[in-house]
């Protein structure tokens, strides 16, 4: 017996991928996922005149897949834990290439607006498995920390690459190409996980939580409607209301149901700790924040300073840099610091480039208006994400981790779309029906230092609510 456990142990480890592979298609999933959530923005009036949709028509283009990718994303996470990491990638990646192909396709509305609720099914099912799949394929410790860092900063950079590649397709081929190009990229991503990752999953014998689940997605699916009709209809609007009270019921029933099932889609325990709640709490507040950054930053560029949109992706070249400086500069100061301090200190330095950005003006010059404030901006933002994330995944059992990889995500996502809500309703109320450069660049600035003074509280929060010390973060 023992004799065969050492033969098993070789094959596992003589059949292990090198971990900077892992490391890799996990990336490239994550970096697919959260490119797609910004890239199709610049490609939506192409879009418009060529399938001849309406203008909700052509919100709901966006609206499909972030109302998809957020409500399945906790099954998406359980689901691996219990079938796989590897199979759920798999399957989630394959599902996410194939909406990609129908939606480069379509030749009416509605096809498009189902391959988009197609593509963000496939990523609330991959994202959290590109966590979880990382890591478990990496010990906790400096170089949990330094791929975590890796991960973030591609994620980051998938939103932040948006706008450009997507300038480049639309001007240089078609709309279509920013769908179309997720389907070589994913067939190649999707041949080498085939072959080369190992799959690891709870087994526990756990079924599924099927009432759960159903509650659970059916929650955070309404929630989610229910915000993005903010932007349009208000806030005291019916159509707004409704869903949002019938999401947070539901939300409500499925903890009721969790607290009492044997075996839960999500422990409640897990929320009992610190690290866990901490990091997805101060998670939310960065991404409610931070999230519309890219948003009003290109709009501005556009929309005041006439740039044309790929001039506005050009423009965010160096943000985008600066986020993947600043995630990959966290694991040198965890260490040193701590996690928490370097989460606050990134939450910080982030808050003082929206202070420094909600001074911008009509005829603001690109070195003050947009890049060194943008600089600010995202490489706190690099810099706070990458402990969050570590120690959100720090707190809990290997066999709950791609729950808590989808809690992550979930966090991120529904903070990001409660903010660019509340954001952009703020900006209109301040703009008014004037469309002037002026008028336009009072709203944007309003957000901006909302924006600021939400980080500060969220700084506050870090400081008093994360772990001072959590082992294989603080000390690497």
């Amino acid at each position: 017996m023992l004799r065969a456990a050492e033969d098993d142990t070789r094959i596992s480890v003589r059949t292990a991928p090198p971990m900077w592979m892992v490391v890799a298609l996990a990336c490239a999933g994550q970096f697919l996922v959260v490119l797609d959530v910004s890239v199709v923005n610049v490609a939506l009036p192409s879009m418009r005149t060529d399938l001849a949709l309406s203008a909700p028509g052509l919100q709901w283009v966006v609206n499909a897949y972030s109302i998809a990718f957020a409500g399945f994303m906790l099954l998406g996470g359980r689901a691996g834990d219990l079938y796989g990491r590897k199979r759920m990638f798999l399957v989630g990646l394959a599902l996410f290439t194939l909406a990609s192909l129908g939606g480069g396709l379509a030749q009416q509305g509605w096809q498009l607006l189902v391959a988009r609720a197609l593509q963000g099914l496939g990523a609330a099912v991959l994202a959290p498995s590109t966590l979880t799949i990382l890591t478990s394929a990496v010990p906790e410790g400096a170089a949990r920390a330094r791929a975590i860092a890796t991960w973030t900063a591609v994620g980051a950079g998938g939103g932040a690459a948006g706008g450009l590649v997507g300038g480049l397709l639309v001007d240089g081929l078609s709309w279509r190409w920013v769908l179309l190009i997720n389907v070589p990229i994913g067939a190649v991503v999707l041949a080498w996980s085939a072959r080369r990752l190992v799959e690891s999953r709870a087994g526990d014998g756990r079924r599924l939580d099927l009432p759960g689940a159903l509650l659970v997605t059916a929650g955070l699916a309404t929630l989610a409607y229910g915000i993005v009709q903010t932007e349009a209809e208000g806030w005291t609007a019916a159509v707004t209301l409704v869903p949002l009270c019938a999401g947070l019921a539901l939300v409500g029933l499925f903890l009721l149901v969790e607290a009492r099932t044997k075996s839960p889609l999500m422990p409640l325990k897990l929320l009992r700790l610190r690290a866990v709640s901490s990091a997805n709490a101060a998670m939310f507040i960065c991404g409610s924040a931070m999230f519309c950054m890219w948003f009003f930053m290109t709009l501005y560029a556009q929309n005041v300073l006439g740039y044309s949109p790929l001039g506005a992706g050009l423009a965010l070249v160096p943000s985008s840099l600066a986020v993947v400086l600043g995630s990959k500069l966290a694991p040198r100061f965890m260490p040193v610091v701590g996690a928490r301090n370097v989460a606050a200190l990134g939450t910080l330095v982030a808050a003082a480039g929206f202070g420094w950005q909600s001074m911008l003006t009509a005829d603001g010059s690109y070195l003050t208006a947009i890049m060194f404030p943008g600089i600010l901006m995202m490489a706190g933002a690099g810099l706070a994400a990458t402990p969050l994330a570590a120690l959100a995944t720090s707190g809990a059992a290997p066999r709950d981790a791609g729950l808590v990889s989808g809690l992550v995500n979930t966090s991120r996502t529904m903070g990001g779309s409660l903010g660019l809500a509340i954001m952009s309703t703020i900006a209109a109320a301040r703009t008014g029906d004037s469309a002037s450069g002026e008028a336009l660049t009072a709203g944007y600035a309003l957000a901006f230092r909302t924006s600021g003074i939400l980080l500060l509280g969220g700084t506050v929060l870090m400081l008093v609510w994360l772990p001072r010390k959590t082992s294989g973060i603080s000390r690497g």
